[in-house]
């Protein structure tokens, strides 16, 4: 891609509401709302596989304890996360660090559109939040055989590999290689839809995470004020 303004996964947009419940807008709502209340060090943003990460023990275990946000919402494309963040889910808060977790939904889109509106999340985020470090997590396998999509999460990973590390505040953190067994298939113990983690699949991701948002929390200095002499 010669630039973001080719790229349909880096374009800014809803989710249509085609049920016309609005569920999605009143999420989106309720977590602007959020960011009035609150104050954040971790923030998680992407889609159900952040969202169904807070009803597993690991998020009450491993991130709750570090004031994390889960802004995850099913079904979410980098489109619509993209949407999100330039609507109001970054006002008002200053997390220390950020998750980014989204793109196994993008299926209208290549790997290399999907790759490029990761990375414009990526820089949204380093622009709005100059501070804060932000940590892209791998897209998954998926399918209990190989498939194309798990082909094309493949690459999407290998180009966010080269690409995000340009990025100064931003690092890749490769969650994908545990899940796939020497003969190719995946177990349903792991993903139980082989999309979605079990509870199993999320504590064999949570550990490599937990240990480097303690480690980026703790080199990140406190905000003090300054002392007077």
């Amino acid at each position: 891609m010669s630039g973001d303004e080719l790229n349909p996964a880096a374009v800014a947009q809803p989710v249509e509401d085609v049920q016309g419940d609005g569920r999605w807008l009143s999420q989106h709502s309720r977590f602007v709302l959020e960011c009035k209340d609150g104050e954040p060090d971790v923030l998680f943003i992407g889609d159900s596989m952040v969202q169904l990460m807070q009803q597993f023990e690991v998020w009450r275990e491993l991130f709750s304890p570090l004031h994390a946000f889960n802004f995850g919402i099913a079904g979410d494309t980098t489109c619509n996360v993209l949407w999100r963040l330039q609507n109001g889910e970054l006002e008002n808060i200053r997390p220390k660090v950020v998750v980014v977790w989204v793109g196994t939904n993008n299926y209208q889109h290549t790997a290399e559109q999907v790759a490029g509106g990761i990375f414009a999340i990526t820089q949204l985020l380093s622009s709005r939040l100059p501070k804060a470090k932000i940590i892209v997590l791998s897209l998954l396998p998926r399918g209990e055989r190989p498939n194309p999509l798990r082909e094309k999460n493949a690459t999407v990973n290998n180009l966010l590999r080269a690409s995000v590390p340009r990025l100064a505040q931003a690092q890749f953190l490769d969650v994908s290689r545990e899940f796939v067994h020497s003969d190719g298939t995946i177990s349903s113990q792991d993903m139980f839809d082989y999309l979605h983690l079990t509870s199993a699949g999320y504590c064999s991701i949570a550990k490599p995470l937990s240990d480097l948002l303690l480690q980026i929390l703790e080199e990140t200095p406190e905000e003090r004020r300054p002392s007077l002499v």
